[in-house]
């Protein structure tokens, strides 16, 4: 008697969407399946893994490099595989979810790479998971355009060799995807996003002198980058394409993955090509896990961390040498300024601003950078041609220059900064007015002229937390508490409701954002991410 055959997924409690079939194939379905019976049993054990490491860090308030991968560090021999010609020069790079617009503008914006993003600039939502997937095999086969309804302004991608190179971001280990799910367990995120572009798109880019490359983000050991380089071998093996076609770069966005990053690298040295730099997670990451540390792990109000910090130029420092050293690029910091249409002078400042940070990076060694805006590609180029000229990178700058200790990544209390009572004004207002954006299915959102994404609500409710469960004490002598959160946050929802008028105050999420911002902000029991509670209640 032959085997039955293996359970397909079922899509679940999801209203169809238009074209949906050219998405969710069975032989697409199939190999998400497969990867799901594959791979999920040890996401799920790295999971714990995490909380487990959490609870050390909790016991003894400090990290420091592993003892049992010191050989790795410390043997020079290794490289990772050398960059193929679509991701030698990434001198800027531009961020942004995968909308219809947005597909167009990133490729047409004259970046060398778009970062497609699936995860911290999306709103998981089901449309935006599936018509995101679909607006990039139309983008690669040159079947999209977009016609705005509001303005009437029509978008078509420029010819091929004007449009940036393509690097997606899926979601992070930590997230599922409900409404796929395999005998009645959701499958994660990552795999739904890593699996239906690639299977759909891997031969395809080949066909256009490119590949299937992603930055894998949330990244918080070697581990997790091993589960990832098993998953590209399979995947490359699944659909007949060579081992080392995949190409991945690794956002180092949690403190632990900072301690790391020659392991990360060295896991996946056959498909790595560089490691990121991602502020607002890095910081989210230091609350998170030395959030019961004391008053030396308090953090200011989260514009007055920079990258220029003592503690933040050990982290970035460390990773431009930990990647020269081993080949790799080393990606810089989001520029995520927005230009405003009425005031020049806020432009002027901001550009200034945009400047100094991406000359510092391209001084630094870094060979590349983020920004949020296509008005903002040229600064970013114009600071990386000022140093790179001719030359596509700048790897060959090895810094050795550059010393690092293990305290060095941790001492926040190097930093002359304290919080004050408008960072936690502003950390209440953007974090209702982002979580509300979210709710209704927006990840990127423009608040008070910055392009603002997931890691911006971490970063303000953990700030909001670690304010009040360290008793801070303000500038003008109020202490950070439950109450003055509550109170704060009432204040924000009546400027809204007044700002925005009754009607589209009412129509849209305010109310259920202020709630979900208290109550990752109050809760004793801190959630590890806001997107797990948040998750449950978008639409």
């Amino acid at each position: 008697m032959s085997a039955p055959a293996p359970s397909p997924l079922a899509i679940v409690d999801a209203e169809p969407l238009p074209r949906q079939e050219e998405v969710l194939t069975d032989a697409a379905l199939a190999f998400v399946a497969e990867l799901h019976r594959q791979f999920t049993p040890r996401r799920d054990e790295l999971l714990a893994r995490r909380g487990e490491r959490r609870a050390e860090i909790a016991r003894t308030s400090t990290l420091d490099f592993l003892p049992q991968t010191a050989a790795i560090r410390a043997d020079d021999s290794w490289k990772v595989a050398p960059a193929p010609a679509a991701l030698d020069d990434r001198r800027v790079e531009i961020t942004g979810p995968t909308d219809r617009k947005m597909t167009i503008n990133a490729l047409n914006s004259g970046a060398r790479v778009w970062l497609a993003d699936f995860e911290d600039a999306s709103a998981p939502t089901w449309e935006n998971v599936i018509l995101g997937q679909l607006n990039l095999i139309d983008a690669y086969t040159r079947a999209i355009d977009f016609t705005d309804p509001r303005s009437g302004k029509s978008y078509a991608l420029r010819p091929a060799d004007e449009l940036a190179t393509v690097v997606t971001r899926p979601r992070g280990w930590h997230l599922s995807e409900r409404h796929l799910q395999l005998d009645g367990t959701p499958v994660p995120g990552a795999l739904v996003d890593f699996g239906l572009y690639f299977f759909h798109n891997a031969q395809r880019l080949i066909d256009l002198g490119k590949g299937p490359y992603f930055y894998l983000p949330k990244t918080e050991s070697h581990l997790e980058a091993r589960l990832w380089n098993d998953i590209f071998v399979f995947a490359q093996d699944y659909v007949g394409i060579p081992r080392g076609t995949v190409r991945a770069t690794v956002l180092i966005e949690t403190i632990t993955a900072a301690y790391e990053m020659e392991e990360i690298l060295y896991e996946l040295r056959d498909h790595a090509s560089g490691l990121n730099a991602g502020r607002w997670d890095y910081l989210f990451s230091i609350v998170k896990n030395f959030r019961d540390g004391g008053a030396k792990f308090v953090l200011p109000d989260r514009n007055a961390v920079t990258m220029t910090a003592p503690f933040m130029r050990a982290y970035t420092e460390l990773l431009v040498r930990t990647c020269h050293k081993r080949g790799a690029h080393a990606i810089g910091g989001m520029a995520a300024f927005i230009p405003s249409r009425r005031d020049a002078e806020v432009n002027k400042v901001a550009f200034e601003k945009v400047k100094a940070d991406k000359d510092r990076e391209a001084h630094d060694g870094f060979d590349g950078s983020w920004v949020a805006h296509p008005d903002l590609v040229p600064i970013a180029m114009a600071s990386f041609d000022a140093v790179l000229g001719e030359k596509p990178n700048q790897k060959d700058r090895l810094r050795e220059d550059v010393s690092v200790a293990a305290g060095d990544l941790i001492a926040i209390d190097t930093l002359d900064a304290r919080p004050t009572y408008d960072g936690l004004r502003n950390a209440v207002a953007v974090g209702i007015r982002y979580i509300e954006a979210w709710l209704r299915g927006m990840g990127a959102v423009a608040i008070f002229n910055l392009m603002e994404d997931a890691a911006t609500a971490e970063i303000s409710r953990s700030q909001i937390w670690q304010w009040i469960n360290a008793d801070v004490v303000f500038e003008n002598g109020e202490h950070a508490t439950a109450e003055l959160a509550r109170r704060v946050a009432a204040e924000e929802l009546a400027a809204i409701r007044e700002e925005t008028g009754e009607e589209a105050f009412t129509a849209g999420r305010w109310q259920q954002a202020h709630d979900l911002l208290l109550q990752v902000s109050l809760d004793q029991d801190y959630a590890d991410f806001l997107t797990l509670p948040a998750y449950e209640q978008l639409d």
